[in-house]
């Protein structure tokens, strides 16, 4: 080519790309960068918040599997009254167990997180009867309007709550399953379940003949998994107390139970996430117990994995009688809060400890996590946390 051949270069400004080329660079986008476009101009911004695009850039977030856990709420140095609550995100990837981002909590005390589902925490007040659902990664906060079961219309009672997406309707619900205090008795009577859904941002009374007739243990944490909810629950019979795992399918709306393994004595429990399955953490007479069901809904499947007695706590370097199970990490290590709120991440086959260098408290939980943009399309009722 001569010297004097000259090359004609085309510039295709930012604003004439097609919509199709700007989704597949702002899906790879860091969430903070998007948001920063969303100010560039009046059609980027449209094209962000719309839903196609925030539900293209949560699969894209999903299959990434970035590997991120939520724990939460945490404190730096010692407690004290006024001391600001936060959560963090953790790359579990990383041999060392980095912080991947830090969230303040929106409201301090006042609201605790019940439930996390495709990057949004649902908080919230400790009687379970006030809500808001949070995306700390976009800053946005929605409250929720009051439930239709109230202290004025049905008395005192225990409100135990669910959090998770439907896959069907491709819509977040929140489930709160009402126990009725003046009916603990359980051999009859029925629950009253109430479903709020975020598209039509209102609640709605679930049908009372389709409600089960059990309680379910309002303090212990639910969790989401195969589209379907899942809670420790109770119910009387011959005034034996019999346990069992209730499930709620968020899709096809019904309600049905998984047995537990027969325990000897049942002092407590709750049920966790355990890879693609569910596990129950037991506190029996001085031991605590894992038992995890290998094979999703198999009741035989049912496998007891760790069993931790008293006498064994000088092995974790702690005080406690008993160390408090709060989760699993992907790849199958249980994290448990031991003295001083100490977390250590536990593999089960292996007994090898990992000081996770971080110190939790009394509320603290742990699940998986996806940075997402849910929430960004929503005209919040309350203001946002920028």
């Amino acid at each position: 080519m001569s010297d004097n051949t000259t090359t004609n270069l085309i510039i295709i400004p930012w604003e004439s790309l097609p919509d199709e080329i700007l989704t597949n660079i702002f899906v790879f986008l860091p969430i903070k960068s998007i948001i920063i476009c969303t100010s560039v101009s009046k059609a980027w911004k449209s094209l962000i918040k719309n839903p196609t695009f925030i539900s293209t850039h949560l699969h894209h977030s999903l299959n990434k599997n970035q590997n991120l856990l939520f724990i939460g709420p945490l404190f730096i140095g010692l407690y004290t009254e006024n001391q600001k609550e936060f959560c963090a995100l953790h790359n579990e990837d990383d041999a060392y167990f980095t912080q991947h981002a830090r969230f303040d909590y929106p409201y301090n005390r006042k609201y605790c997180v019940v439930g996390t589902c495709n990057g949004l925490l649902l908080l919230s007040d400790v009687g379970n009867n006030s809500f808001c659902l949070w995306n700390p990664c976009v800053g946005k906060l929605l409250k929720l309007p009051s439930p239709n079961v109230t202290y004025a219309t049905h008395g005192k009672f225990h409100a135990s709550i669910g959090f998770g997406f439907d896959p069907k309707t491709k819509d977040y619900k929140v489930i709160r399953v009402v126990t009725l205090l003046e009916s603990l008795g359980l051999e009859k009577t029925r629950t009253q379940v109430e479903i709020y859904t975020l598209s039509t941002g209102q609640w709605r009374m679930f049908r009372t003949d389709l409600a089960p007739i059990c309680g379910v243990y309002w303090t212990d944490p639910q969790i989401f998994i195969n589209g379907a909810l899942h809670w420790v629950a109770f119910r009387v019979c011959d005034n034996n107390l019999h346990n069992f795992v209730l499930v709620f399918d968020l899709g096809d709306e019904v309600f049905h139970e998984i047995l537990l393994p027969e325990f000897p004595r049942l002092m407590y429990d709750s049920v966790s996430v355990y890879r693609n399955s569910i596990a129950l953490f037991e506190k029996d007479n001085g031991f605590l117990h894992i038992w995890a069901m290998k094979e999703y809904g198999v009741v035989s499947s049912w496998t007891k994995v760790l069993s931790l007695p008293s006498s064994s706590q000088g092995f974790f370097g702690s005080r406690d009688d008993i160390p408090r199970a709060l989760g699993f990490r992907r790849n199958g290590e249980v994290i448990l809060k031991v003295d001083g709120g100490r977390l250590i991440s536990l593999d089960l086959e292996t007994r090898e400890i990992k000081d996770l260098r971080i110190i939790g408290c009394k509320k603290t939980i742990v699940d998986y996590y996806v940075e997402s943009l849910v929430l960004l399309d929503k005209a919040a009722n309350s203001e946002d946390t920028y």
